[in-house]
């Protein structure tokens, strides 16, 4: 058995005892369903769809029809349990916790067969107490209930009123009441997404033994003093004191390149007890700030805290420190109602550009650090400087903020609501105060987090009666809103973080909701706030159709995925337009014909014989239309920035909708078979389909390597609009796609993302022009 133990902190002096030891719980453990007729090894971190999937109990869980196949697994009530013997003497400890990082979601958890706990919460952090049941040898189960069965009892429980909706659309073929559960929201299905509400232990869970006391947080902000010109530092540090006497000592905070040391003096009761601590910044000092991609250099300051406290105890941490400051605009605009919504940094007004994020896979355990890093560096390479952490999705693991603050990438972070209205009875509203309370704390010190909104689209669902409720009912949802995102989540922002603004939904009016008493009468107005837009009939490339907002926070178009990306998950049967598989795989109503009919307004459709061609020829297009749909609404969102028509504009913001897929299907995303938009710009004179005199384009490609980059040397004996280069499975980024080539050669870099030949990308390329439909 391989041992995870770390010893974190040592007593000085003789040094021989520890004064806290950490044994890591990861690696396999047994699961089993509610009959016990089914019994598997999995990993934790993990889920039972990945452990059934690597023993080779289900396929791909992305094949064909497999979500809906599947869905007995997240019907079921799974168990993981593990039997382990503890590598240290336990009599020695005064205290040994349970930690657990990450429980999706329901679960009993029993500790050598005596119940220690339940958990209801994916977004949580959880600790328990095991100090009286731990032995030398132990045994731990996590007892799941379906969390599609326990959302279906909590909305039959609330007897008082309806909770909407109760289901998604038909369309989204997911499970019912998700907003019963604090889970990741999209994991019942989506309008661009599968369902699969998984179950496990998707973060790390370990023991924790000390003595004398123990460090459970430890968190800081920068807070810039305009009044005095100089920056401080808060740091906030709790406790956990077991020790029977106060525990004394002193605390020495050290930042050496801003050429800082300052010592305090502390005294620990026992109990629960929070150290705060507050650093300044000599003004004499020149404090380099953070600033986003574009606009600067990501400086940041490594910090250490030393707690150096009785009996030898030393306590150290170390962190890096970013200095920024962030404002939300609000103000009257010269020549136009309402108020302006824009973003300072560090005193100087940003344009935010970029896209929505969601979840990069429905089974976190597949989501690696490199995966993040690729995705990431992708937003980077294409002159991005934000995204929005949607509402439906997840919390992002630590990794990713680490990534924003290093890449310069500004993160809007949404609170996990999306698209309903949600109960506040006493025990659903503890649950999400301690989610929001952790959140915040592990959060706050990232600088690429410059906002926290409430919600996904709920202040428009319940305004614009999206769930068709009664006028007289009305203020019994009113209430119920403003109880969960003003009266708890917004007074936990502003008691636990002062160095960004809140809002309290996505869209909305911002000042204008407040005065309006936290709910406006058109939360998506063009004059106030930001908004979401999407218009699937009128004609994209007419910008008249575009609303002159202050910020566009949402805005899009669909697209299928490449062949290729397809090819995987899919039979032949199933390569065409109006295929089962191609049906079953579209989750937003009409959204084929949508497609097709915006595609038709500017292209001319495919009308091969060959129906793989013309299913090739089809997903070529509607991707060709995504492009230029996006490019012209995105245009047109610049261009209002600096500029008041007809009483309109001052736009401020542009993030389109979305960045990424969740799995191989018709979605609104820019980065599916991992490439994203051209950043090249062109106009034409006409539309293409009118277009004369196109001659069919001969396009050939010689590949070369140079270090880890090929270069692709691309020849045309003819002008090729929309060139489009695949390489089928082999991931990476070109440095240009969907572009114009009116040159006859023209250079396109490839960044491999795995290590990848020459040889395969001969065989894997693949080239398509408009000119081969035409």
């Amino acid at each position: 058995m391989r041992l995870h133990l770390l010893l974190l902190l040592a007593l000085c002096g003789a040094g021989t005892t520890a004064a806290e030891l950490s044994y890591s719980l990861r690696g396999n453990w047994s699961i089993c369903n509610g009959n016990g007729s089914l019994e598997l090894p999995g990993a934790v971190p993990g889920c039972v769809h990945s452990a059934l999937f690597q023993q080779g109990l289900i396929q791909d869980s992305y094949y064909r029809f497999n979500d809906l196949n599947y869905r007995w697994v997240s019907l079921d009530n799974w168990t993981y349990s593990k039997e382990f013997k503890i590598p240290f003497e336990i009599s020695k400890w005064q205290k040994v916790n349970l930690i657990l990082e990450g429980v999706d979601t329901v679960s009993k958890i029993l500790f050598n067969e005596v119940t220690i706990g339940e958990t209801d919460n994916m977004f949580n952090r959880y600790s328990f107490d095991i100090t009286n049941v731990v032995r030398d040898v132990n045994s731990i189960e996590l007892r799941f209930q379906s969390a599609v069965l326990y959302a279906a009892q909590q909305s039959k429980a609330h007897t008082r009123y309806q909770v909407p909706p109760d289901c998604p659309p038909l369309v989204q073929k997911g499970e019912c009441h998700v907003n019963f559960v604090r889970k990741e929201q999209c994991s019942f299905s989506w309008d661009w997404g599968p369902s699969f509400p998984t179950q496990g232990i998707w973060k790390d869970v370990r023991i924790e033994a000390y003595n004398i006391c123990h460090l459970n947080y430890f968190t800081f902000s920068p807070i810039y003093d305009k009044s005095a010109q100089e920056w401080n530092l808060e740091i906030e540090s709790t406790f956990d004191v077991v020790s029977s006497k106060p525990v004394g000592g002193q605390v020495i905070v050290a930042i050496p390149k801003l050429q800082t040391q300052q010592t305090y003096n502390i005294e620990l009761q026992p109990g629960k007890r929070i150290v705060e601590l507050f650093v300044n910044i000599s003004k004499n000092i020149t404090v380099e700030t953070w600033w986003p991609h574009g606009h600067g250099n990501q400086t940041g300051y490594n910090m250490t805290v030393l707690f150096e406290l009785d009996g030898g105890l030393n306590i150290e941490k170390s962190a890096k420190v970013y200095f920024r400051t962030v404002e939300l605009i609000e103000e009257p605009i010269k020549g136009s109602p309402g108020l302006s919504f824009y973003f300072k940094i560090n005193g100087f007004p940003i344009f935010l550009k970029g896209s929505n994020w969601i979840p990069a896979d429905s089974f976190q355990d597949r989501v690696t650090s490199e995966l993040l890093r690729l995705l990431l560096q992708s937003v980077v390479d294409a002159n991005m400087n934000t995204l929005r952490v949607w509402g439906g999705g997840i919390y992002e693991q630590d990794e990713f903020y680490e990534l924003c603050d290093e890449l310069g990438i500004m993160v809007w972070q949404d609170f996990m609501f999306a698209c309903a209205l949600y109960p506040t009875d006493q025990g659903f509203l503890d649950s999400v105060t301690a989610e929001v309370a952790y959140q915040i704390k592990r959060l706050k010190s990232h600088p690429s987090i410059i906002i926290w909104s409430g919600n996904n689209e709920n202040e428009e669902a319940l305004m614009m009666n999206w769930y068709h409720i009664s006028f007289t009912d009305r203020p019994i949802y009113i209430k119920d809103y403003v109880t969960l995102y003003v009266k708890n989540i917004r007074e936990l922002v502003l008691a636990g973080d002062k160095s960004r603004p809140f809002i309290t939904s996505s869209p909305t009016n911002g000042a204008e909701t407040v005065a309006e008493g936290w709910v406006s009468q058109n939360p998506n107005s063009n004059y106030f706030g930001d908004v979401h837009f999407y218009d699937y009939i009128s004609d994209c490339w007419n910008w008249k159709v575009f609303p002159k907002a202050r910020f566009a926070s949402e805005y899009g178009y669909q697209s299928w995925p490449s062949f290729s990306t397809l090819e995987k998950v899919s039979s032949t049967e199933d390569w065409s337009f109006n295929s089962k598989f191609s049906l079953h795989r579209q989750h937003h109503e009409g959204g084929n014909k949508q497609m097709l009919y915006q595609a038709g307004l500017h292209f001319k459709l495919p009308q091969s014989t060959d129906p793989l061609r013309t299913f090739k020829d089809t997903i070529y297009l509607t991707q060709v239309m995504q492009a230029q749909c996006v490019k012209t609404e995105t245009e047109f969102y610049r261009r209002s920035r600096s500029e008041i028509v007809d009483q309109q504009g001052h736009t401020m913001g542009a993030l389109y909708w979305q960045l990424n897929d969740i799995w191989q299907a018709p979605s609104w995303a820019s980065l599916a078979d991992h490439e994203l938009l051209s950043p090249t710009n062109y106009h034409f004179l006409s539309s293409p389909k009118e277009a004369v005199g196109l001659c069919k384009a001969q396009i050939t490609a010689i590949i070369s390597q140079q270090g880890d980059v090929f270069v692709f040397d691309l020849e045309t004996s003819a002008v090729a609009p929309f060139v489009w280069l695949d390489v089928g499975s082999i991931p990476g980024r070109f440095s240009d796609n969907g572009f114009l080539m009116t040159e006859k050669t023209r250079t396109i870099l490839f960044y491999p993302w795995e290590p990848t030949s020459k040889n395969e990308l001969e065989r894997s390329f693949h080239v398509t022009s408009l000119t081969d439909i035409y």
